[in-house]
C-alpha cells in the first residue's frame, strides 16, 4: 500500500504568485472576474506556468456492481450497470455527449458487472469480479481486491493532461457511497442516505436501514480509510480513489463530480493528504451527503444546477468555466498593453 501514500509534489507557488500579480495588470478592476480569476492562478500553480492552459481533458469513467443492491436499495436492477456501460461506449449516456463536446479523451473501465459485459471497443473489460459483496453480510473487498481495483484506477488515469475527470456507474453505489461517508465523518445514515436512483419514502427508509445495519456490522474494524473503502465501498469508488491519488502524483488536477466521486476523493486525501491540493470540485450535487463531504474536504464547488446524475457529467458541464478563466487569463489585454490608464495610486 506505500505507493498510494507517495509523497505528492505541491503545486508551483512561483507561478501562482506570478499568476496572480498577472491578474492585476488586466483590463478590469481586481476580482472583478470572481473565481474565474482564482481558477486561472490555480491551474498555473498546477502547471507551473503563468500562462496555464485547459486543452488536453482526460474522462474515464468506472463502472462496477454492488452486492448491496440485493437488499432492495435501487430503483433499477443491477443488469443496468451492464447496460450502460455499452451506453457510454456507443456515445449515447450524458457523458458522453459532454466528453464529445469538450474535445476530451473518453474511456470507460469495467471494473466487475454482475452480469458479464462482451469485449466492446472503448471499454476496458477488466472485470475483477462480479460486483462487491453485500456489506451488511461481510467486507464489501477482499484486501487484494480492493488494491487491484485501486491499481486499475492508478492504471486508467493519464499521464499527461491538463485535467481529469473521473465518473462512476455502479447501480447501488450511492448506498456504498453514503455508508462510507458515515463511517468516515461519522455521521448517521439520515444526513448520508439519499434518493439516489429516484427511490421513494418507502425505499428510501429501507436504504437507510441497511447503511445502519452496514455501519453496525463495520464499526470499530476499520483501521484506516483504505480500510473502511475495503468494507463499505465498491470497486469503482477504489479505482477513483487510485485514480485521484495517482493524478496528484503525476501533477495532474482532477475536476471532481458528485456524491460518489466526492467520497472516493475524501478516501483519496485521507490516505494522501496533499492530493487535496490537486482537487478541485465542480458541482454540488442533489444528494444530501455531498454537502457534508464538501465541508469536510473544505471545498467550494463551481456550480450549483441540482444534478445527481454521476458519470462524471457534472465535472464535464464545469469544463468550460476553467478554459474560460484560462483563455481570460492569457489573453486579455494589459492596462500597458491596452494604453488604458490604470487605477491613481492612493494619496
Amino acid at each position: 500500500m506505500s505507493q498510494w501514500r507517495t509523497t505528492v509534489p505541491a503545486p508551483s507557488v512561483r507561478s501562482r504568485k506570478a499568476a496572480q500579480v498577472h491578474q492585476q495588470r488586466l483590463t478590469k478592476p481586481p476580482g472583478s472576474l470572481g473565481r474565474l480569476e482564482q481558477i486561472a492562478v490555480d491551474f498555473a500553480g498546477w502547471q507551473d506556468r503563468v500562462m496555464p492552459r485547459v486543452e488536453k481533458v482526460s474522462v474515464c469513467v468506472f463502472a462496477g456492481d454492488h452486492g448491496v443492491v440485493e437488499e432492495a436499495v435501487s430503483a433499477f436492477p443491477q443488469t443496468v450497470t451492464g447496460q450502460m456501460i455499452l451506453n457510454f461506449a456507443a456515445g449515447g449516456a450524458a457523458i458522453a455527449v459532454l466528453a464529445r463536446l469538450a474535445d476530451a479523451d473518453f474511456s470507460v473501465v469495467n471494473l466487475g458487472t454482475a452480469t458479464p459485459v462482451p469485449e466492446t471497443r472503448g471499454v476496458i473489460n477488466a472485470q475483477l469480479a462480479p460486483g462487491s459483496a453485500n456489506f451488511c453480510k461481510r467486507a464489501a473487498m477482499s484486501p487484494a481486491l480492493m488494491n487491484r481495483a485501486l491499481q486499475c484506477g492508478a492504471d486508467a488515469a493519464p499521464t499527461a493532461a491538463d485535467i481529469f475527470i473521473g465518473g462512476e456507474m455502479g447501480i447501488g453505489n450511492s448506498t456504498a457511497a453514503a455508508a462510507l461517508v458515515s463511517a468516515l465523518l461519522d455521521l448517521p445514515p439520515e444526513a448520508t442516505v439519499g434518493r439516489g436512483t429516484g427511490i421513494d419514502d418507502a425505499a428510501l427508509a429501507v436504504k437507510r436501514a441497511v447503511v445502519q445495519r452496514g455501519l453496525d456490522l463495520h464499526q470499530g474494524a476499520a483501521s484506516d480509510a483504505l480500510d473502511m473503502l475495503r468494507r463499505l465501498g465498491g470497486l469503482e469508488i477504489a479505482a477513483l480513489t487510485g485514480a485521484y491519488i495517482a493524478c496528484a502524483q503525476r501533477r495532474i488536477p482532477s475536476l471532481v463530480d458528485g456524491y460518489i466521486c466526492s467520497a472516493a476523493a475524501l478516501v483519496a486525501c485521507r490516505v494522501n493528504p496533499g492530493v487535496r491540493d490537486w482537487l478541485l470540485f465542480a458541482h454540488r450535487s442533489e444528494e444530501p451527503g455531498h454537502r457534508h463531504l464538501l465541508k469536510a474536504l473544505s471545498a467550494d464547488p463551481l456550480l450549483d444546477l441540482g444534478m445527481r446524475l454521476g458519470e462524471g457529467s457534472g465535472a464535464a458541464t464545469a469544463l468550460p468555466l476553467l478554459r474560460s478563466a484560462c483563455a481570460l487569463h492569457a489573453e486579455m489585454a494589459t492596462f500597458a498593453e491596452a494604453g488604458v490608464a490604470d487605477r491613481e495610486a492612493p494619496t
